[in-house]
């Protein structure tokens, strides 16, 4: 029997997916497995029990990967099950900053009460007029599981897009229109469109083609067009916020749609804030639950591991052999040497292999023709670098 653990509330339509062999547990201490939304858990000790932590999301800022990836603890996301949640609100950010939906709105609440209201609002309408996004250009940085689609519904709107994504997949290079215009650099979109739309993680790097923080700043602010809009639904540090205010206040940029809110952001004029909405649909949860629950499950029942964000994606099929072992290690010289040594020693076949790296970690899957004694597990526990081994 599993235990998991959920660190906040997740859709029952994702917890149902376990089976008869797991159970929920409230003490965290005895969970093989965690989920979580929100809660942050940077402060947390690990038991040696935990095996994995499944983020039903795709932003993991709340998670110690390092200290998990150190203690063997393999991390998931759900990249892409809140697509569409975020597609929509992107969309909606773009007509509301485009038309004045929100100042309108607001505006009729101030002469609900007077019994002239219509004839108040046909006088007063004038001052919230806006433009249509029909026919205007949107660039899209980041054409991954939101950007993409992004993208062309944006096309089916009648706008002219622009595309930009070195890392673009070859699966996900399929999925986006042919009218897309491609384009290699951000500053590309920075010079030619009239909307502005971030879809990338956020990435600290000295490199200025690969760095995402504050890419959105004063410099690559100068070289937009007047009355830019621009819309923030992937990080709040993509943007810098100092170089947005001054940006508002001349005019540069007409409006800045954000959905992550800040001390500075919240209260800064010309700033359409949403409280982080992106996901908070009842489909994007259920969807992100789903996954979540999903990844779990192949990891601990085949050793298998689906979207990581700090171990390699790793796939072995099922085992059909007596038994599988899984390592996670560190990404070091000799250690393939030294596993396979330790069955050896104790004339044990390994019938299939599977090495992975990704940075400073690795993860093995050994299947082997007989039963492991504990004999075994304790001489790889005993191997410089490793840092977890199952026998499954």
């Amino acid at each position: 029997m599993y235990q998991y653990h959920c660190l906040n509330p997740i859709a029952a339509v994702g917890l149902n997916n376990f089976t008869a062999d797991y159970a929920k547990t409230e003490n965290a201490a005895d969970a093989e497995a965690f989920l979580v939304r929100s809660a942050v858990m940077h402060e947390m000790e690990f038991s040696d029990k935990l095996l994995c932590v499944a983020r039903a999301g795709a932003g993991v800022n709340n998670i110690p990967l390092a200290k998990c990836a150190e203690q063997g603890i393999v991390v998931f996301n759900t990249p892409g099950a809140n697509a569409n949640g975020v597609k929509e609100l992107a969309i909606a950010g773009m007509l509301m900053a485009s038309r004045d939906i929100v100042g309108g709105i607001n505006w009729v609440q101030t002469v609900k009460d007077d019994e002239n209201v219509a004839k108040l609002v046909e006088k007063g309408k004038a001052k919230f007029a806006g433009k249509e996004i029909k026919g205007k250009k949107l660039g899209i940085i980041g054409l991954g599981a939101i950007g993409g689609p992004l993208a062309n519904a944006a096309v089916s709107l009648g706008m002219e897009v622009y595309g930009c994504d070195p890392y673009l997949s070859v699966d996900a290079a399929w999925n986006i229109s042919s009218a897309v215009h491609r384009v290699k650099t951000r500053e590309e979109i920075f010079s030619v469109c009239d909307y502005i739309s971030v879809h990338t993680p956020l990435v600290e790097n000295e490199d200025p083609n690969v760095n995402t923080k504050k890419m959105i700043n004063k410099d690559t602010i100068a070289m937009m067009k007047d009355g830019v809009i621009i819309l923030n639904f992937a990080r709040d540090l993509l943007v810098d916020d100092e170089a947005m205010e001054a940006a508002l206040a001349s005019g540069k940029v007409a409006k800045y749609v954000t959905d992550f809110p800040n001390a500075k952001s919240a209260g800064m004029a010309g700033v359409i804030a949403i409280p982080h909405l992106g996901a908070s649909t009842e489909e994007s949860e259920d969807n992100c639950a789903v996954m979540a629950v999903n990844e779990i499950r192949e990891y601990i029942e085949n050793g298998n591991i689906i979207n990581s964000v700090n171990y390699p994606a790793c796939d072995a099929g099922v085992c059909k052999t007596a038994a599988r072992v899984t390592i996670c290690h560190k990404n070091i010289p000799n250690m393939l040497t030294q596993f396979t040594g330790a069955f050896s020693a104790e004339n044990i076949n390994i019938e299939n292999m599977v090495n992975k790296s990704r940075g400073e970690f690795a993860y093995t899957v050994l299947d082997v023709a007989a039963k492991v004694a504990d004999g075994v597990v304790e001489k790889l526990n005993a191997i410089d670098g490793v840092l977890k081994v199952r026998v499954l």
